[in-house]
């Protein structure tokens, strides 16, 4: 290490060291600045350390609720990386132990894009960095939770002997443990190699394969590469793993991620008795809606903090602040007008729209159930192909489907409470070529509309409630769009489930769905937004680009 790196380490250990200790002495914006600056240390921990299974925003809550908690008994603040990574790791360890292998196999098959893979995106690492990222997919549980620790030691973000402390094991026995890891990184980058390469032996040999790595096909594979003369031939110097993972930065927190830590007013050292989880029930107790802003995180008055992006960005979906989920909006005490007479949207600002692409989605209110629709526009139709087919099912992030011709399109909405509740991460439209209309909202409800007592599509007490961004229009169970050229939509999630079902379609069933009315067995008739020109609302969270994150599309595009 330069002597101008320790010097840097040393004034940046100085800061936190008084940051922390105004933090334990009840300081709440010094509180602020801890959680902030260092939930991407335990991200990325836990996020390797899992490798992007849907549990890792569970950990990082809890091991951020724990240090919170428990801020006020370390009694060295020079200690607190090691002591707060320590945390992260007894957490991973627990949640290990809280569930039988069978279960973390079925949650495996369902998982989306993983840390692996947002590694790459995220810092567009190319190349033998690309191969190390990659690589960790094919190691055991227990090999991800050390190289969680090793990865950060090599990238200059922890010591050799926080990784020990963290690890529970002497320095001794973790230059053991980084040693034989180190060994089993190269073989699985010898196989992520092989891969990618165009062996026809190794084809034959995968054709069986699932395509999700496991500890069978790692021996396998491993078994084919030593004797293979053309997958073992590396044409290119391989670079040991550590000289490629030296500065690299920490993965940012997704925009979107929600940490909910309610102190009900207290500071960090009595918050243990109000210190819950980040379900809506926690953020519908929030009553403040002040909120401070960070460089990288909101956070709201009362305790829930949102990943939103730099002052200079350009502006993206954050999750709801403690006002917006106060209540949901059909549970509104008996009396209480939630719905105006009008089938139409509430108007956007006053602007005059000349060009198309000057109009977007603006909130608005439920029409009343027994209005019925205003006529559905019939635009020019040659039909719309999808590289899912007719009908594309996207659960999990990461999943997207690209819509090209002219012609309807409906998405169906999957909202799922009941097995995570949560801030929603919205669905994207990227790479539009052409034009793209929010034409009509059916399918017999809002997403919002009451199911049962206390209790709508977004989730009830019982479960906890599916939340969206502040400024999100509420979606119905069905959304039709038009499309005259090229777009991709993307399925985000993050933090609360959901799913999104994408059919190319037409106008007479677009017709047909909007005036099913509450007479028909439906909660209420469907809402028309095409007016038939340009003028026609332009969906929120699209634009022409193609971002490597798409959820990082702004919410009101200009397209």
């Amino acid at each position: 290490m330069t002597r101008e790196r320790t010097y840097v380490d040393e004034a940046a250990g100085r800061q936190w060291r008084s940051t922390i200790a105004a933090a334990q002495a009840g300081d709440r914006q010094a509180l602020d600045e801890v959680v902030e600056g260092w939930l991407p240390l335990v991200y990325n921990v836990v996020g390797r350390a899992l490798n992007g299974h849907a549990d890792v925003d569970d950990v990082v809550q809890e091991t951020m609720l724990r240090a919170v908690d428990n801020l006020g008994s370390l009694r060295d603040p020079d200690s607190f990386r090691s002591w707060l990574v320590a945390i992260a790791m007894r957490q991973i360890r627990d949640r290990a132990r809280r569930r039988q292998p069978a279960q973390l196999d079925e949650s495996a098959a369902h998982e989306a894009t993983d840390f692996a893979e947002l590694t790459v995106l995220r810092l567009q690492l190319e190349g033998q960095r690309r191969e190390v990222a990659q690589a960790v997919r094919w190691l055991d549980a227990e090999d991800r939770q050390l190289l969680s620790l090793w990865w950060l030691e090599v990238a200059g973000e922890l010591t050799r002997r926080e990784l020990a402390a963290a690890a529970g094991i002497s320095r001794q026995h973790a230059a053991v443990r980084v040693q034989r890891l180190k060994e089993r990184l190269e073989t699985a980058r010898g196989i992520v190699r092989a891969l990618d390469g165009a062996c026809p032996d190794l084809r034959e040999l995968t054709a069986r394969w699932n395509g999700r790595p496991d500890s069978v096909w790692r021996k396998r594979l491993a078994r084919h590469i030593r004797g293979c003369g053309y997958c073992g031939d590396t044409r290119e110097a391989v670079v040991p793993a550590e000289r490629l993972l030296v500065g690299i930065a920490l993965v940012p927190v997704p925009v979107g991620f929600t940490l909910s830590l309610a102190f009900g007013g207290k500071t960090a050292v009595a918050a243990t008795a109000t210190s819950v989880g980040w379900s809506a029930k926690v953020m519908a107790a929030l009553t403040q809606p002040a909120v401070a802003v960070t460089a990288g995180a909101t956070l709201v008055a009362g305790g829930a903090y949102v990943v939103t992006q730099p002052p200079d960005s350009p502006p993206r979906a954050t999750a709801p602040t403690a006002s917006s989920t106060a209540r949901p909006p059909s549970l509104t005490p008996p009396g209480t007008p939630t719905t105006t007479p009008s089938h139409s949207p509430s108007p956007s600002p006053t602007r005059k729209a000349e060009l198309y692409g000057t109009v977007v989605d603006a909130v608005d209110r439920a029409p009343d159930p027994n209005a019925e629709p205003a006529a559905l526009p019939h635009r020019p139709e040659s039909g719309v192909t999808s590289t899912w087919g007719a009908k594309a099912v996207m659960q999990h992030r990461g999943e997207a489907v690209t819509l090209s011709g002219r012609g309807y399109v409906l998405v169906r909405w999957q909202i799922s409470p009941q097995s995570r509740p949560g801030g929603l991460v919205m669905p994207t439209w990227t790479g539009l070529e052409g034009e793209l209309f929010h034409v009509a909202s059916g399918g017999g409800r809002r997403m919002d509309d009451t199911t049962g007592p206390d209790t709508t599509g977004m989730g009830g007490p019982a479960t906890g409630y599916t939340v969206l961004p502040d400024g999100t229009q509420q979606m119905w169970q069905n959304e039709y769009f038009y499309v005259d050229g090229s777009v991709t939509l993307h399925q985000n999630e993050r933090g609360a489930d959901y799913g999104v079902i994408v059919f190319p379609s037409t106008w007479e069933e677009a017709e047909k769905d909007v005036r099913t009315g509450p007479d028909q067995g439906v909660i209420r008739y469907g809402l028309v937004r095409d007016t038939g020109k340009d003028t026609a609302p332009v969906p929120q969270y699209v634009t022409r680009e193609t971002p490597t994150d798409p959820a990082t599309v702004a919410q009101r595009s200009r397209v």
